[in-house]
């Protein structure tokens, strides 16, 4: 058997050979899925960087195949970390890497940049949610986006896609990047997708009033819970990437639905600071699915914890992709 090439593939090569947002959507089903039915997903393992707020951690995943032989197992690992301050010194935030592994051999397939990669796949979860408890396409839906950066642009065209007849509101603390979104939406060749109408603000405070849909994706920081309860009180669904950045506890508590990714991930995370005050038994988006859970009368509310086995479905999707077109760099071993 011969050493298999490996292959790095930058946030640029990610992008190029990205599926569509229909197989986006299957492959957020598949790990849903998978989740419960044989992957091994242990909490995020991590070590505590120096500056306040940091955070690194590593996220073993296998997904395994229909073969005996391993051939089909999906095998990899994410290394993520989060330097809040970085923001202020013009960097990302957050940083990290996939790294895919031959299930037969172990040997490395790939190395992927997981910017991108992480927040596609985040994306296409979100829409899962949306798809079964969101509002209805042709329902003319208002849409409410609370941050502006990178997780808001793969959103939008999972949004445009589901409900293209959405009006969408964008609010961001930062005015110019409101700003850029909303005429990078509003521009006829953006690859963002097509949305009825598109406002947007930097109050925090109201936004979401009178929303059908809020998305919460603002910077991991040291204050949570930042939306006053009483303007998500009408929203039918929110989607939380942002842990507990936004939604405080009170609407976790009343939502008629509470769902998670993972509850070992969810459980795992929850300290006196984070998730404080949220419900101790969430159902997960792959129960929910295979238990045919119907959109509730009141709200619902779904919490991302960031599952590091959809970045290894999504990379081995992407890699299949790159590898038929000669994208990215082959690495010598």
């Amino acid at each position: 058997m011969h050493a298999t090439p490996l292959r790095y593939l930058s946030s640029a090569d990610v992008l190029a050979a990205l599926p569509d947002v229909e197989e986006r959507l299957s492959l957020a089903e598949r790990t849903m899925l998978g989740l419960g039915a044989g992957a091994q997903l242990p909490p995020k393992i991590g070590v505590q960087p120096g500056p306040v707020g940091s955070f690194a951690h590593t996220m073993p995943a296998l997904l395994p195949g229909a073969a005996a032989d391993g051939s089909d197992d999906l095998l990899g690992m994410k290394w993520v970390v989060g330097f809040p301050d970085n923001v202020a010194a013009g960097l990302p935030a957050i940083h990290g890497l996939t790294i895919l592994s031959d299930g037969r051999t172990g040997q490395p397939r790939a190395i992927v940049d997981a910017g991108a990669l992480t927040a596609h796949r985040t994306a296409a979860v979100s829409g899962l949610a949306i798809q079964r408890w969101g509002p209805r396409p042709g329902s003319s839906p208002r849409v409410a986006l609370i941050g502006a950066g990178a997780q808001a642009r793969s959103h939008l065209p999972v949004v445009s896609h589901l409900l293209p007849d959405a009006g969408v509101i964008l609010c961001d603390q930062d005015a110019e990047r409101v700003k850029a979104l909303a005429l990078e939406l509003a521009d006829a060749d953006s690859c963002l997708g097509r949305i009825a109408s598109v406002e947007t603000t930097t109050d925090i405070s109201g936004v979401a009033r009178d929303a059908d849909l809020v998305l919460t994706m603002i910077s991991f920081g040291r204050r949570h819970q930042a939306v006053p309860a009483e303007t998500l009180a009408d929203a039918g669904l929110i989607v939380a990437v942002d842990y507990d950045m936004c939604v405080p506890a009170a609407v976790a508590r009343a939502a008629a639905l509470f769902i998670v990714d993972d509850r070992e991930q969810y459980l795992a995370n929850r300290t006196e600071t984070t998730f404080a005050g949220y419900p101790d038994d969430p159902l997960t988006i792959g129960e929910a699915i295979r238990g045919a859970v119907p959109r509730p009368g009141g709200a619902v509310l779904v919490s991302h914890l960031g599952v590091g086995l959809a970045d290894v479905v999504f990379a081995d999707s992407v890699l299949r992709v790159a590898e038929s077109r000669g994208i990215g760099t082959i690495l010598p071993r």
